[in-house]
């Protein structure tokens, strides 16, 4: 073997080494350990505990369905809502036969669940979100949604609607994204849970 090739192999695998070395071990610990020291819920799931006992994630939509709780968006995951392991969105285009009878199905839904409501149902209780895990809503779809919740638990919908305007968080920097509210955290302190 050539003395030329033999020294490329050495400095190849040397590299190699050295590389693997640099961005498989000591890089991906830096980061850990930032993430642990800095971002240490972040890092962690993000993850709702109370009393001890871990009742979901503030990233993550959770599935609600008594009417005493708000709704978050429509889960477009396949196997069941809201699962993490499978984020998607439903990928049916605008004018798909498919997403607007399951649009219709929602509205109809939400109607069912308040015949008494005649306001315009926002957008986002009737479509899924691009991940299928979206945890927040807009303000209007907790608004329209006020009064179900308030019937359900014998409040009043004022009371409610104050709840809703406590747990409205602004745009990033008041500028990116659009005001939202987290519906788990607004859930759990309607059952007086605070986190």
């Amino acid at each position: 073997m050539d003395a030329d090739v033999i020294k490329q192999f050495k400095t190849g695998f040397l590299l190699f080494i050295v590389f693997t070395l640099i961005t498989g071990i000591i890089y991906p610990m830096l980061v850990t350990v930032i993430a642990q020291l800095f971002f240490n819920w972040q890092a962690n799931g993000s993850l709702i505990n109370y009393n001890g006992k871990i009742t979901g994630s503030a990233i993550i939509g959770q599935n609600f369905t008594d009417p005493k709780y708000f709704w978050g968006r429509p889960s477009a995951t396949p196997s069941f809502a809201y699962d993490a392991s499978h984020s998607t969105g439903s990928n049916l285009g605008p004018s798909n036969p498919l997403l607007l009878q399951s649009i219709k199905e929602r509205v109809d839904r939400l109607h069912n669940a308040d015949p008494e409501n005649h306001m315009p149902v926002p957008v986002d209780l009737v479509t899924a979100s691009a991940s299928g895990l979206d945890p927040d809503i807009s303000p209007l779809a907790a608004i329209y949604q006020a009064h179900r919740v308030a019937k359900a638990r014998g409040l009043h919908d004022d009371d409610v609607l104050l709840l809703i305007q406590k747990h409205i968080k602004n745009r990033v920097f008041n500028v990116l994204g659009e005001p939202r509210i987290n519906v788990i955290e607004l859930n759990m302190d309607l059952d007086g849970k605070r986190i």
